[in-house]
């Protein structure tokens, strides 16, 4: 049987909103349920639960990696090569500068003072899920796609439902991009554009092709040379208003043998504001025992990695060196990555056996130089 896991939804609503010119302001905080987004934005107005973001409605289900039933042979094109690839050393452009808190080694800070109630709420019990890998599911590459350009790639428009946190274009986005959940997908449908020659990364929310161009939920454009943050407020591709390139596990990393940055997961409810490095609140919800986004964990020191085949022990060494960011709503302990073909769904599918309570939540505040930039001590 195919043991389905419930995936964050998919978007209409994002569409709804950009043809009618509304705003996140005329949206219900109350309007929805866990796991949904109240406007199909990753806006500050979401659910009360604090469920939902960043922007759709989100539906549908994902089979983890390596259950029976999997789709893992050849996966589709790619539309460039790259994709999901870490840049050589020749190409001189790495996610973040060396001292930015992505890449910041987290095994010596101190444990939060809430740390039990945080994993309690994400869910002690739950079990990590890789959601990436080989092949496909549905009919698309499983995983967050990232879509490698070349230098002078052409610069198409682009419009936002919420232009007002979005970084305006043009941006360099090829008509085949690779859109998650593949053309006709239901989910968040993030296009991630990495040009290594500008060294930026072009980030999409809700991303459908639009003329000449695409229409989007939001955007953002991150400078990968550069450790200033997005504006206090401002949302990205992702709802904690960072970059989702940046916390991606991508194939080449394992086969170096070292993921060198922190791991974006996803939680089914926060708080309300945000922690360092976050920019973005999407909850109205108060109770202190929930996480906020931004929010950095740790996989303990204790747990026994050594029976984890090679591809899994790499990815859970990472969650122990650099832990996980908190970046989005969605499954518990959905952390995310890049497709590709060389991936082992069994060997990923490992790291079913770690549970949350294999976690803990760390104080980063010691990191910080400042409020408004990325960089670490």
């Amino acid at each position: 049987m195919l043991r389905l896991r419930p995936r964050r939804a998919a978007v209409v609503a994002v569409l709804a909103l950009v043809t009618a010119g509304c705003s996140t302001s005329g949206t219900d905080p109350d309007a929805s349920g866990p796991g949904t987004s109240a406007s199909g934005s990753n806006s500050s107005s979401t659910d009360a639960s604090g469920a939902g973001a960043p922007g759709a409605t989100r539906g549908g289900a994902t089979i983890a990696p390596g259950a029976a039933g999997t789709t893992s042979g050849a996966p589709s094109p790619a539309a460039r090569t790259g994709i999901g690839a870490r840049p050589s050393a020749s190409a001189g452009c790495a996610v973040f500068p060396a001292d930015n808190v992505w890449h910041a080694d987290v095994t010596r800070l101190p444990v939060h003072t809430r740390s039990a109630a945080m994993v309690g709420a994400i869910g002690a019990d739950a079990t990590v899920h890789a959601d990436f890998g080989s092949g496909t599911w549905e009919g698309a590459p499983i995983g967050i796609p990232v879509t490698v350009v070349p230098a002078g790639q052409r610069r198409v428009p682009v419009t936002f439902g919420y232009a007002d946190e979005s970084d305006s274009g043009p941006y360099p986005i090829p008509p085949d991009a690779q859109v998650e959940g593949g053309p006709s997908g239901t989910g968040d449908r993030h296009v991630i554009v990495w040009d290594r020659s500008a060294c930026r990364a072009y980030e999409l929310f809700d991303a459908h092709r639009s003329g000449a161009g695409w229409q989007a939920g939001s955007g953002a454009v991150f400078d990968l040379r550069s450790n200033r943050m997005r504006r206090a407020g401002w949302t990205s591709a992702d709802a904690a208003g960072l970059s989702v390139l940046a916390g991606l596990v991508r194939y080449d990393e394992v086969a170096a043998g070292r993921i060198d940055h922190a791991i974006r997961v996803t939680v089914p409810r926060t708080r309300t504001g945000w922690t360092w490095p976050a920019s973005h609140s999407a909850s109205s919800a108060t109770d202190p025992a929930l996480p906020q986004l931004g929010q950095r964990l740790r996989l303990k020191r204790s747990v026994d990695l050594s029976g984890l085949p090679r591809q899994a022990r790499i990815v859970a060494e990472a969650m122990r060196r650099h832990g996980l960011i908190v970046a989005d709503h969605g499954s518990a302990w959905y952390i995310s990555g890049a497709p590709d073909p060389r991936w082992d769904n069994d060997a990923l599918h490992a790291l079913d056996r770690l549970r949350g309570g294999d976690f803990e939540v760390v104080d980063a505040a010691g990191l910080m130089v400042a409020p408004t930039s990325a960089a670490i001590r």
